[in-house]
């Protein structure tokens, strides 16, 4: 892993990010969703090196993720389970799946994996929703706002990023672009 951290940085991406450490943290994570738990599951699921792979689990273990129990005594073996904070994270993991497939990323011929409900077997898909309508909301429609928490990186941040995003409006608008043709940019 990196020795730079984001130690000091007001972002709640950042500070999940510093929570799951690296890819392999994320791959951990990804195969505890998918029910494993055990050490060499891990190991075989993804072929990380013992070394990785015990440095990932005591960093995701230190940052509350997962819990380590012993499921056999001799020889003493442990299993990792999420937790709560842990299962928080887990709604990712469909994303990433999903925006992974769209993208041709995995080089199958298809999704490695579908994610459904449990309850009705129904395939889910992520999306954003808008809370006082209920309509689903195109990615291009999204707007980032200060929260309560917001410090004066923050607030740089996204005054930057609001002013180039109305020039690059004023830019499409003046050159008569339609807004299937703004959808794209």
């Amino acid at each position: 892993m990196r020795s730079k951290g984001f130690d000091g940085m007001v972002c709640s991406i950042a500070g999940v990010m510093a929570a799951i450490g690296d890819r392999w943290g994320l791959l951990i994570l990804r195969d505890l969703v998918c029910g494993l738990s055990r050490y060499e599951d891990f190991r075989q699921s993804s072929g990380v090196t013992n070394a990785t792979l015990s440095d990932r689990l005591k960093h995701l273990e230190a940052n509350g993720l997962i819990e380590r129990r012993r499921y056999q005594v001799n020889p003493e073996r442990f299993e990792y389970i999420l937790t709560r904070k842990g299962w928080q994270i887990a709604p990712i993991m469909p994303v990433l799946a999903q925006i992974g497939d769209s993208l041709g990323m995995s080089g199958a011929s298809g999704p490695p994996m579908t994610f459904v409900n449990r309850k009705t077997g129904a395939e889910i898909r992520w999306g954003f929703i808008d809370q006082k309508t209920g309509e689903p909301v195109s990615p291009v429609d999204l707007d980032i706002k200060e929260g309560d928490g917001a410090d004066d990186a923050v607030r740089w941040r996204l005054s930057h990023a609001r002013a180039r995003r109305r020039a690059l409006d004023d830019i499409l608008a003046s050159s008569g672009a339609t807004d299937a043709q703004k959808s794209d940019s």
